[in-house]
Order: C-alpha cells, then sequence, then structure tokens
C-alpha cells in the first residue's frame, strides 16, 4: 500500500464526538438494545439492554476506559456507556468498508494511553490520523472502500468472506426467550464431559504457508496467528484452552485446525459440538481463566478435575439440546 499521498487529518475534522447518555443497569432488563462498554471484543457490545437505542447506527465508538483506543463500527442502533467510551458521528458518509478501514487506523493511536492516561473527549479531538487524499486534501472515501472490498475481504477465510457478502440480521434463529434461571444445573468434571489432549509442536521451520489455520495461546484472532498447509491435528467442532501464554483462554472452532503443544483441545465425549453447544459451553469455561497465572498452568492433568457447572434433564444427564437452542434464541444467531 503506498502511502506518500496520505494526509494527516484532526478526529474532530471527520467526526462529531460527544458522550452517551447515561443508563440504568441496575434497572435496565435485559433486551435487544446493544450496550457499548470498553470491552475490547465482540464489538464493544458488553450486553443486550431493554433501553431505547439513544445512538443512531453507522457510527463509531473508541474505548476512553477500560480497554482505552479500542474502536468498533456500529451498523446499528446502540446504547453507550458514558464513563467507558465516546461516540463518534461521521460528517461524512460512512458504510461497511470505510468504517472497518477507519477503526484499525485509529486503533493504531492506541499506545498513547493507558489506565492513566485516558482516550478523553478532548485529546480524542486532537488526535491526527492520516488517510489516503484527493489533490483536494480532502479523504479519497471511494480508494478506501475499494481498498477493503478488492484488497482484504478476498483475503478473508471463506466463512468470514460470506459474512461480509451478506446484510447483518439482527434477528435470532429461534424465536423463542429461553431463561437460563428456569433450568436445573449440575457440576461435571471435565474428565466426564470432554475429551482433552495437548496439542502438537510445529516449529517455525516447519510450517509452509497454506489456509490451515494454526492455534496457539494468543488472547485474540480466535486464537490463530498463522495459516499453514501442513496436516490438521484436529477437525472442527473442537475447543482449545491456552496451557501459556494467555492462560486460561478458550476458543471454540468451527473448521479444521492445527493445535500447537501452547493449548488444549477439547472434544465432548458424548455429543457432537456443533457451534451454538460450543459458544455457549466457551462462555462458561471462560469464567475460569482466573483461576490461572505463570506458576498455574492449564496444563492437562490439571484440567481433568476442574468442574463445569451445565443445565441437565431430567435423567441429570447434559441437555445439550437446550444449549443449543438458548444461544439459537439470542439477537444476532443467525448471522452464527
Amino acid at each position: 500500500m503506498k502511502t506518500n499521498n496520505w494526509k494527516g487529518y484532526k478526529l474532530n475534522e471527520l467526526f462529531d464526538i460527544y458522550t452517551s447518555k447515561d443508563h440504568n443497569l441496575v434497572e435496565s432488563s435485559e433486551g435487544k438494545t446493544p450496550y457499548i462498554s470498553s470491552t475490547m471484543s465482540n464489538n464493544g457490545v458488553n450486553r443486550f439492554i431493554s433501553d431505547r437505542p439513544t445512538q443512531e447506527k453507522f457510527s463509531i465508538t473508541i474505548a476512553r476506559n477500560g480497554s482505552v483506543g479500542s474502536a468498533f463500527y456500529h451498523e446499528y442502533d446502540f446504547c453507550a456507556s458514558p464513563d467507558d467510551v465516546r461516540v463518534l458521528r461521521p460528517k461524512f458518509k460512512i458504510n461497511k468498508y470505510i468504517g472497518i478501514f477507519l477503526t484499525t487506523i485509529i486503533e493504531k493511536e492506541k499506545f498513547h494511553y493507558a489506565y492513566g492516561r485516558k482516550f478523553g473527549t478532548k485529546r480524542m479531538k486532537e488526535t491526527i490520523i492520516k488517510l489516503p487524499s484527493l489533490s483536494n486534501d480532502t479523504p479519497d472515501w471511494k480508494w478506501i472502500e475499494n481498498y477493503v472490498k478488492k484488497e482484504l475481504i478476498p483475503k478473508l477465510p471463506k466463512n468470514a468472506r460470506e459474512k461480509w457478502s451478506n446484510t447483518f440480521k439482527i434477528n435470532p434463529i429461534i424465536n423463542k426467550k429461553l431463561k437460563l434461571k428456569s433450568y436445573n444445573w449440575k457440576w461435571f468434571s471435565y474428565d466426564k464431559i470432554f475429551n482433552i489432549k495437548k496439542g502438537r509442536r510445529l516449529t517455525i521451520y516447519e510450517m509452509e504457508d497454506g489456509d490451515i489455520p494454526y492455534i496457539a495461546s494468543g488472547s485474540s484472532n480466535n486464537g490463530i496467528i498463522a495459516y499453514i498447509c501442513n496436516d490438521t491435528t484436529n477437525k472442527k467442532g473442537c475447543i482449545t484452552i491456552a496451557c501459556y501464554g494467555s492462560i486460561g483462554e478458550v476458543f471454540y472452532h468451527d473448521y479444521d485446525i492445527w493445535a500447537s503443544d501452547n493449548v488444549n483441545v477439547l472434544t465432548l465425549k458424548n455429543n457432537k459440538l456443533n457451534k451454538y453447544i460450543g459458544l455457549f459451553i466457551i462462555t462458561l469455561l471462560n469464567l475460569e481463566k482466573y483461576r490461572f497465572s505463570y506458576g498455574m498452568t492449564a496444563k492437562v492433568s490439571r484440567l481433568k478435575h476442574f468442574k463445569i457447572k451445565l443445565p441437565v434433564k431430567s435423567d441429570d444427564s447434559p441437555d445439550w439440546q437446550f444449549m443449543e437452542n438458548y444461544i439459537k434464541s439470542l439477537p444476532y444467531s443467525s448471522n452464527l
């Protein structure tokens, strides 16, 4: 990418930047409105609330607190935390291609900020980002859109390309609200539910570029750090838990992978682990991350004795169908 025709722009030249309305989360019940906070994952969505949206779609949010500098583009109406994020309304016509380009550029400014140096409104307004420009010194939005469409999206994995080509859907697969509290739950040791095995070592000298996701102990990108053409070690429908590095980080994989020796691989003993059950389970497994540290790694022998609480049927066996249906009943599940 040539950058000799790029020019710096202050964020307040491109956006109106303001603080969102406050919401009483204690009184707000579960609903369909995305609530954006300072989390660096899930497009900034912390939960779904019953309040009416206060922010319009086609906006960008930037975390000023917590995961400082995390930026997300939203193609849906939403609510936002007034303390954790700032809302950027574009002064130009934006779309998802331009939005994802801009959030990537904005996140390059993260290193300037930390807990003791928040990305407040004043600093945000004065922040300069560089963008490709036309001869009249205005951003070349058409070039940006075409670059994302023609250069970046074609390089994405197949399932990600399909997500971009379709309209993002808010509707759930099952139009029935299911409640977790209405079910009986029971504790199970990991080794009663899962087959657990350590991944396989692959040195950098043995790696060859390809299409197979290589999973290591990272905390982002679903644990994928490279794409290789070596044989897969695990078929789709498995979970990985990082045993070193980002210890305890859990991801579900709906595709064949090579699991490195920095992760453990979990599959269900008595049921197929589809993407809906997988997402339900990794949410529970991620709650256990606090148990791990540098001196307390997530090795196989230790994991076998850990316990997970699952919804059960009348015979006290895990109710896999309920778990699947619960995920299908959530907003946006039709995009999975």
